[in-house]
């Protein structure tokens, strides 16, 4: 269930981005499989420790017993706290470019100069980098217009910004790029490349709760429900989509436009610790540190967790 007033001792707090359609088989398995009692409150990893985050969208109070959150995030969560650990891949999404072709942009070497609405120290970013360096470009070579979340330019702008001509081109997750591309119909041109980037939308916690066994307990039965949730998606989209648009204050129609996006996989993403080092890289260069190696990412990854839910 959502964040309530009611007695929740015991609960497995849960914390993720409320906003996102990745979100979907955590609110089923809360809602209607996992069969203790859930919090579930909008954040991210650094909920885990129970810290503020450095970014407005993810402000949350209270402390989590798992969070869910994409690669770049947890992995500037771990510089502080290298116990973080990644159990399960929630969601993963190919993101997208939707440009304004009436602004000159035919081809992805044509966002040299333009004015690109993006998210700061997000995947989004990291994204958006990757695919202008397939064409020689850097961030350097673009306008870069910050948007997020509960600030004076929150996503849900960026649209109507595309439209107006105030922006050339947008950078962002599900459903806000949908959202641009129908903005501006046949003026849209989308560039899209997931061997460059696809999200891993993940579910991570702390070694230490995974060392307490009720704590790991709870975890693992929550994982469980995550899979079947997972599957049940496959078959019953409506119920994913009815929890997200409530969570998220989207309409349905908005929701099912950019659920072809997604894909819930149901596991700990085998390749998860070659993206980790992609990731690394980016977030790196924002910390002014040297990216870690493949075998420092394996310590934050934890499978034990998807084995133990599979075999109960």
């Amino acid at each position: 269930m959502i964040a309530s007033t009611a007695d929740n001792a015991g609960a497995l707090r849960i914390y993720g981005n409320l906003s996102l359609l990745e979100m979907a088989p955590v609110l089923l398995a809360a809602d209607r499989i996992y069969s203790g009692k859930t919090v579930i409150k909008h954040g991210g990893v650094m909920s885990l420790w129970g810290k503020a985050t450095d970014l407005p969208s993810l402000a949350a109070s209270g402390q989590s017993d798992i969070a869910a959150n994409t690669e770049t995030q947890a992995l500037r969560g771990t510089l502080e706290n290298p116990d973080l650990r990644f159990i399960f891949t929630v969601a993963e999404c190919p993101y997208r470019i939707v440009c304004r072709r009436s602004a000159g942009i035919a081809r992805l070497a044509d966002l040299r100069g333009k004015r690109i609405g993006t998210m700061p120290k997000s995947s989004a970013a990291f994204f958006l980098d990757r695919m202008l360096n397939t064409v020689g470009l850097t961030e350097q070579d673009a306008t870069l217009v910050p948007f997020m979340a509960k600030t004076r330019a929150p996503l849900s702008l960026m649209p109507q910004a595309l439209r107006d001509g105030d922006l050339d081109a947008v950078a962002v997750w599900e459903p806000q790029i949908q959202k641009a591309k129908l903005a501006i119909g046949p003026d849209a041109i989308e560039f899209c490349d997931p061997s460059v980037y696809c999200e891993r939308f993940n579910l991570c916690t702390t070694e230490a709760k995974l060392n307490d066994p009720a704590t790991r307990k709870r975890i693992v039965a929550f994982v469980r429900a995550l899979i079947v949730a997972t599957d049940r998606l496959q078959s019953q989209p409506q119920e994913g989509w009815a929890l997200v648009a409530r969570a998220a204050e989207l309409d349905i129609a908005t929701v099912k436009d950019s659920w072809p996006y997604l894909k819930y996989p149901g596991t700990l993403a085998a390749d998860l610790p070659e993206v980790l080092v992609l990731a690394d890289a980016w977030v790196a260069k924002e910390t002014r540190r040297a990216p870690r190696t493949q075998s420092e990412m394996l310590q934050f990854v934890d499978s034990s967790v998807v084995r133990e839910a599979l075999a109960s």
